[in-house]
């Protein structure tokens, strides 16, 4: 038997409404109660591109290699339950995406400026292979990196350094942008938004390099940053500003920038920084040892004022690298996750970014898996905190300490959604058209089908079963219009099936139910 059910609220009650065929009594003859609101927890992984340590595995394979590495992670996601990956596609002012700014990555090709054979685009290729798995793609970029020590191959003709070498500084091994011309944040957002344009990308993500780590001379003295033309103009121009303030002011004025292009493009489109994860010795207090030092200070050594990003809600989830052991005293991993938590008065995500990477990699500073387990255990007792990112996808792959095998038995067990964004949007999408197909024999649940009733597209639907008074819960990509039933899902003793549509903002809406 096959009846299109479509559920309705009608004085506070979830009522059916069916079409005028007749159905059997015993579907509609009590309200059925609404199902769990499903979990809500962020679960990501970085694929890192730079130095290929995550993805290509090597410069140089061929695209068919390339498309079977990504596709193996990105089922290796949907194994562990993960819901987002953040993937590395703009390493040092190149491009793992067909660019008009910037040239093809080595990292990809083995030389830069040259495209993948045969041709494809490859962020394009993420996004679809995520979304047909029902997971968010978040584009990462440096946004200041010119050229990384482990390039190889001769500069493309297309590549900043070439095209305006006045915006580029030689600072150690590396290349930098200068983040003091006001040309070089132009350039910066431009190439950032062009990539929000064109891809249908859930996030952009920025790491902690704005300017770069200290390098230092053979005395082991800070080196200075070589922006004195950008400082000059600055002052000419009647800038008031300390040198220190003024850089840190640069950041926090590229930040802005991008939070709010972005929302004016695509608002649905998240914004995420994962900065160094204390903001400044001191805060909190035990990161300040007994002699007036403390840890790296990312405040005044890569101007990077990230507490004013979340406080001024610029963002819309917050990563700290919170990349230290639960035990280790000075910079213990819930003593600085609870120091942030209460630095966020607009209520912005907070997704920390754990040290998976150091798990099993046979240094003699190897964690055991059981430490992240333990973290993010933590960080589900932390009001306001709402998920994790591991950094990187390579200990997941390699399964090492049987990370992997103890994150899909014990920590991710169950699917998750991710936590939706109110301050972005709070419209749910509508109830869809649900129809359930039946043995005609056994009268077990054999089939269901279903479609959405609203112009916006649907990201992600939402399948809950219920069996006595357990509810169970299956997530599918929007691009799915059916689920057939098999004897894992034990069928004979579904009581009710609840359906509902999650839009791009993550927001939820009403179930229709049918039993």
């Amino acid at each position: 038997m096959s009846t299109y059910l479509k559920a309705t609220f009608l004085g506070g009650l979830l009522l059916l409404v069916t079409p005028s065929f007749s159905v059997q009594s015993t579907e509609i003859s009590h309200p059925i109660s609404l199902p769990p609101s499903p979990t809500r927890e962020f679960r990501g992984v970085w694929i890192a591109s730079v130095a290929n340590i995550d993805w290509p595995s090597r410069p140089g394979l061929t695209t068919v290699q390339q498309q079977a590495e990504l596709i193996a992670m990105l089922d290796r996601a949907v194994a562990l339950k993960l819901n987002a990956v953040i993937l590395q596609v703009r390493p040092a002012a190149d491009a793992l995406y067909a660019s008009s700014y910037e040239p093809w990555s080595e990292f990809l090709t083995g030389e830069m400026g040259k495209a993948p054979s045969p041709d494809y685009d490859p962020l394009a290729f993420a996004v679809e292979e995520a979304h047909k798995r029902g997971i968010e793609l978040h584009a990462w970029f440096n946004p200041y990196r010119a050229r990384h020590p482990e390039s190889k191959s001769p500069m493309a003709a297309n590549h900043v350094s070439k095209l305006h070498p006045q915006w580029v500084k030689q600072y150690g091994k590396y290349l930098w942008l200068d983040p003091g011309e006001p040309e070089v944040q132009d350039y910066t957002v431009n190439v950032i938004m062009d990539v929000v344009k064109r891809y249908d990308i859930d996030g952009v993500h920025l790491d902690d390099y704005f300017y770069p780590y200290p390098e230092r001379d053979r005395n082991r003295r800070a080196i200075d940053f070589p922006d004195a033309p950008s400082w000059q103009k600055y002052l000419q121009s009647g800038g008031t500003l300390k040198r220190d303030d003024w850089r840190r002011e640069n950041i926090n004025t590229l930040v802005q920038r991008l939070y709010q292009a972005i929302k004016k493009e695509k608002p649905w489109v998240k914004f995420g920084i994962s900065p160094f994860g204390i903001w400044r010795p001191g805060y909190p207090a035990q990161t300040m040892n007994s002699n007036g030092g403390g840890s790296f200070d990312a405040y005044q050594e890569i101007y990077a004022d990230s507490r004013q990003w979340l406080v001024k809600g610029w963002i819309d989830y917050f990563a700290p690298q919170l990349y230290w052991k639960i035990e280790k005293t000075q910079q213990s991993y819930p003593v600085l996750l609870s120091w942030w938590l209460k630095q966020n008065p607009l209520g912005r995500h907070i997704w920390p970014g754990n040290y998976t990477s150091r798990v099993g990699d046979r240094t003699s500073a190897a964690w055991p898996a059981n430490e992240i387990l333990y973290q993010i255990k933590i960080t589900r007792g932390f009001t306001g905190a709402t998920g994790n990112i591991h950094y990187s996808i390579k200990p997941l792959m390699q399964n090492r300490d049987r990370i992997a095998d103890l994150l899909q038995k014990e920590t991710y067990s169950t699917p998750a959604l991710v936590p939706a964004s109110p301050w972005l949007d709070t419209t749910p999408p509508p109830q869809p058209a649900l129809k359930i197909e039946r043995d005609a024999t056994t009268g077990k649940i054999n089939k269901l089908t279903w479609e959405s009733t609203g112009q916006e597209k649907v990201w992600l639907w939402v399948m809950q079963t219920k069996t006595g008074n357990q509810w169970s819960t299956k997530i599918f990509p929007g691009s799915q219009t059916s689920y057939l039933f098999n004897s894992q899902d034990s069928p004979s003793q579904i009581d009710s099936v609840a359906l509902s549509a999650v839009n791009r903002y993550s927001t939820q809406g009403q179930p229709a139910i049918g039993n």
